[in-house]
């Protein structure tokens, strides 16, 4: 292994080390909600809303990391957003009341917000598109691992400590990332261009800055972030809600599902009509080409089939056998780990077959694990639906990478941040709307377990689609559908 592959490996630990610390965090509180209601002597909706308030600000702040990551520079970006975290972690575990509580896991989730799309911009302009397929296996492990760590990392505090435990932890991991951050991500030049850790031919070749080598830094289109990221955060909170009262027609769902689809069609009308002033955070025009739409759609959906199914088998093995949260999480893990096996090896085959091949092969074998997974009942055997997981987890692992490779394969350099940030959008939006799913569909259902076979036909659904997009991703690496930058302005 060469000096360059050793850096990068470093730069790429270090960053997933940082991607972690979000997604852990935020799944470890979700199991906490009961206890900080009693130790704060407030109800579980209020409660509630240290996650929807965490939840709502990483989506908010994605646009604005977009544009900013070019402005000062991924590596100053980088090293704020670890600040914010750790800053809102120390107040969350230090909190006073609940007021203080949900105040303080906002400034987390603007911390989160800048973090979790710079972990795929600064890991696809260090590794460039020959070794992207890679690189996104990496961060696969951290996408399929952090969701079912959280809950059993969150249940073994919370047996062990105090619910406060939760956040100062990700205070001692935190200071870690950042020593380690200042140490190993090369500084890149704000305005200028990515990582200057990309390998020759890579994204850094492409100019991966906002405003191209040897550009000034773009200015910032207000009116863009304050209509997208409201926008996109509205409709998270909608579909949030829609979970929470079990139903699509109540007014808290309603009204921000509303509130939101106006912002993001005002947003459209803005980005489209950008004749001067600022570029638009997100241009529209990148969905002009297929391989880009299906790859971000297939992500979207890969999102939901991912936490529809880390909802629905705890449902399942708590209503279905009688097991603790503790016991259900513990009989999720074959899912994370299914994905953190399938994505390493499928993104590295991805860089040398292409995209094509494996993901038609993950997307069948997720099918045929949801196909298992819709026969369970009170009477299956634990071990066959955690099989069944397992696999589920191996085929979704098998789209997933070869997918966001291909993706930061048809980008050049200066677009790698609106299309990081597009993944990212529709990724949470995807997983927000596969909780609403579950709910809807638990709660309408005849009993639990009819619920859950209905949660798991429509995770069926969803792989076919999945399956129909994957003829329209980019083919082998050395032939690429490109976006060209050019037809954008």
């Amino acid at each position: 292994m060469d000096q360059l592959d050793r850096r990068l490996l470093g730069i790429i630990g270090v960053v997933l080390l940082g991607g972690l610390l979000g997604i852990l965090n935020s799944t470890m509180a979700a199991v906490a909600t009961g206890s900080l209601a009693e130790a704060f002597d407030a109800s579980l909706s209020t409660v509630g809303w240290a996650s929807t308030g965490f939840l709502l600000a990483v989506t908010a702040t994605i646009p604005f990391t977009t544009w900013a990551v070019d402005r000062y520079g991924g590596k100053r970006l980088w090293v704020a957003g670890l600040g914010l975290f750790l800053a809102g972690s120390l107040g969350a575990g230090l909190a006073w009341d609940v007021g203080s509580l949900i105040a303080f896991r906002v400034v987390q989730g603007i911390g989160a917000g800048v973090l979790d799309p710079l972990v795929l911009i600064l890991l696809a302009r260090a590794a460039g598109p020959r070794r992207a397929g890679r690189v996104m296996g990496l961060m696969g492990v951290v996408l399929s691992l952090g969701p079912v760590l959280g809950p059993i990392a969150g249940g073994a505090l919370l047996g062990a400590l105090t619910w406060r435990a939760m956040f100062l932890v990700s205070v001692v991991v935190g200071i870690v990332a950042l020593v380690l951050a200042l140490r190993v991500i090369p500084g890149d030049r704000p305005g200028g261009g990515g990582s200057q850790a990309g390998e020759s031919g890579g994204a850094g070749e492409a100019g991966a800055g906002g405003g191209g080598a040897g550009q000034g830094p773009a200015r910032l289109d207000v009116l863009g972030l304050a209509l997208l990221g409201p926008g996109f955060a509205a409709v998270v909170l909608g579909l949030s809600q829609t979970a929470e009262q079990g139903a699509i027609a109540a007014w808290q769902a309603l009204l921000p599902l509303g509130a939101g689809a106006v912002l993001l069609i005002m947003y459209a009308g803005h980005a489209l009509r950008r004749r001067r002033g600022p570029a638009p955070l997100i241009d529209l025009r990148l969905f002009r080409s297929r391989g880009f739409s299906a790859s971000v759609t297939i992500m979207g959906l890969g999102g939901m089939g991912l936490y529809a199914g880390l909802f629905a088998l705890p449902l399942y093995y708590q209503q279905a056998h009688g097991h603790g949260v503790l016991a259900a999480g513990l009989l999720m893990a074959p899912l994370g780990l299914g994905g953190s096996i399938a994505m390493p090896l499928a993104g590295r085959l991805s860089d040398r077959l292409g995209a094509r091949g494996l993901a038609v092969g993950g997307a069948v074998v997720a099918v045929l694990s949801l196909l298992a997974l819709t026969r369970v009942g009170p009477d299956t055997p634990e071990v066959w639906p955690a099989l069944a997981a397992l696999t589920f987890g191996l085929g979704s692992g098998c789209y997933s990478a070869p997918t966001m490779g291909s993706l930061y394969r048809t980008l050049p350099g200066p677009l790698v941040a609106q299309g990081s940030s597009v993944l990212y959008m529709l990724n949470q939006l995807g997983a927000a709307l596969g909780v609403a799913l579950v709910t809807l569909v638990v709660q309408t259902a005849s009993d639990p377990v009819s619920g859950l076979r209905g949660v798991f036909w429509l995770g069926v659904a969803a792989n076919v689609v999945v399956l129909a997009l994957v003829p329209l991703l980019p083919g082998k690496a050395r032939t690429p559908e490109p976006v060209r930058e050019g037809s954008l302005v």
